[in-house]
């Protein structure tokens, strides 16, 4: 994706996301949620489109908090149907809910989702890709490929002459550890 490392850098949008986010390891539980719900819902639009309606997305899905996505009812899904702030797609508010469900039951198998993610790492993006679809719902190849490249497990975020690269290199990703 070294081309976004040519147009982000002090764009509106996309450069906090690429300088600060993008590529970054993260274990924590709610960034990782809602680097999936991004993600999910980014399929069939642009990115710039996710982002101005990310701080919808966050209030909409109340910070991303599993446990109370994973316990939206009837009611909470006609709320986030009629919400202009964010994507209004029954299969992608469907696959949230879902998600998250099964997130919770990482933490019981194996202690959270970076812990399920550290205990199948490494993988193939064909390996990535076909534990995903058998995971989670509303998955494909571009958007396991992106979450993963996102969050660090797969490299390919920032071409090595970016400055951001360098930063991310020293926060040692599971990509590097495993190169």
């Amino acid at each position: 994706m070294s081309g976004y490392c040519d147009i982000a850098p002090g764009h509106e949008w996309h450069g906090h996301y690429h300088d600060t986010e993008y590529g970054f390891p993260t274990r924590d539980e709610a960034a990782l949620f809602e680097r999936l719900v991004l993600e999910i819902n980014q399929a069939g639009l642009s990115w710039l489109t996710i982002l101005r309606k990310r701080e919808g997305f966050h209030a909409a899905f109340e910070g991303f908090k599993v446990e109370r996505v994973a316990n939206y009812g009837d009611a909470d899904r006609e709320r986030l149907l009629s919400d202009a702030s964010i994507i209004r797609n029954r299969l992608k508010i469907d696959a949230a809910v879902h998600n998250a469900n099964r997130i919770l039951e990482m933490r019981a198998s194996h202690g959270g989702f970076a812990d399920w993610l550290d205990a199948h790492h490494p993988l193939s993006k064909d390996e990535w890709v076909k534990l995903f679809k058998k995971t989670f719902r509303f998955i494909g190849v571009e958007i396991t490929s992106s979450f993963l490249i996102s969050t660090g497990y797969l490299p390919g975020a920032h071409r090595e002459s970016c400055p951001v690269f360098a930063q991310i290199v020293r926060l040692d990703p599971p990509w590097i550890r495993d190169a």
